[in-house]
């Protein structure tokens, strides 16, 4: 998908790209067309060789034009946000509320068979105050219509809570080796999830989202945020300047970074089942290699996905919508809270 900063829409990037303002029909000039498109807004309707296109025009800028059949056009079209940043400079859409018409992207991906993978680690007392209620809160918004696999990762799988899952929803539990600190349990998840991808999600599942469990669904999280390579960016930090986002700045790190595009938060990524292996596998080597040198990046696994999604662009970027902290306090462009952070009881949870 492809949105350009200075259009109202979103168009498939597999359209062809057309002369800088303007598609001329055939037999048609371009001084005779500029003036009859000149005022028009939106859309300007056309019959060719017995099928209908769609012309997009952007009419301030009038520096874009896309065609596409109606059938896409029903199952493709965006709407845009004028208050918010849509778009990335590698034309990688940025999701907002208002941006979609659900009910098409629900039909797209049923007809695509779409399946998610949900991954999830609720290690030590993890699991004890937070699985629960991000697992009952998922079933009613994440994914709803789709096949969907929870995979829990966890040390103690006795305790597991019995949930009430939806037909075609299902959940296996991995269980995996509780670290002493709870940094080793951050940073080795990444294995974790590409063995795993590798073993069974592959088989089974068109695209991985991976969650931190602290966390509870509050709205739809729909097929919407489905992509080839998805990236969140951080609550905390998308209005900042750059020079204020935490990257690692240890040139010894292999997750050292000293700018970026956004800072993204690792509470939430995903992707095809490829993407997601591709990322957890190039994060688990980098961690590794800090540790043969004696160096912990300064928000472990967090800096190694930032340092990911910087050398390979995301295809899609949630907005902070789809993972809100309810303590920054109300701001207009958070339209709908379709995620939020749980209270965080860092001191009697984690491991030290």
């Amino acid at each position: 998908w492809r949105l350009r900063s200075s259009c109202r829409f979103i168009v498939p990037s597999r359209l062809e790209e057309v002369e800088e303002g303007f598609r001329w029909d055939s037999g048609e000039t371009r001084d005779n067309k500029k003036e009859k498109v000149e005022n028009i807004n939106v859309i300007n309707v056309l019959e060719k060789k017995n099928h209908k296109t769609f012309k997009f025009i952007n009419s301030p800028l009038r520096k874009y034009c896309k065609t596409m059949t109606c059938k896409s056009f029903f199952l493709f079209f965006f709407s845009s946000r004028q208050d918010v940043q849509t778009c990335t400079t590698w034309k990688a859409p940025i999701i907002w509320q208002g941006m979609f018409k659900p009910d098409d992207y629900d039909q797209e991906h049923k007809s695509q068979g779409s399946s998610v993978a949900l991954t999830v680690f609720a290690i030590g007392r993890y699991l004890d105050v937070y699985l629960k209620d991000f697992l009952d809160s998922s079933e009613q918004h994440f994914m709803l219509g789709l096949p969907v696999t929870y995979y829990v990762f966890t040390d103690t799988p006795e305790k597991v809570p019995n949930i009430k899952l939806d037909p075609q929803r299902s959940l296996k539990i991995i269980q995996v080796e509780r670290h002493k600190r709870w940094q080793d349990i951050s940073m080795m998840r990444m294995k974790s999830i590409s063995d795993q991808i590798e073993s069974d999600i592959r088989h089974h599942s068109t695209h991985v989202f991976c969650f931190d469990v602290d966390q509870l669904f509050t709205g739809r999280f729909g097929p919407e945020a489905l992509g080839e390579s998805v990236a969140l960016l951080h609550a905390h930090f998308y209005r900042l300047p750059k020079w204020l986002f935490t990257y690692d700045q240890n040139p010894k790190s292999s997750a050292y970074l000293a700018t970026g595009d956004f800072y993204y938060h690792a509470a939430v990524f995903g992707g095809s089942w490829r993407n997601v292996k591709a990322l957890a596998d190039a994060c688990h080597k980098s961690i590794m290699e800090d540790k043969q040198n004696n160096v912990e990046a300064i928000w472990h696994d967090e800096s190694h996905l930032n340092k990911y999604f910087w050398l390979h662009k995301p295809s899609r970027v949630l907005s902070p919508e789809f993972c809100w902290d309810a303590s920054i306090g109300k701001r207009s462009d958070i339209q709908v809270r379709r995620l939020m952070w749980a209270p965080k009881y860092y001191n009697k949870l984690r491991i030290a």
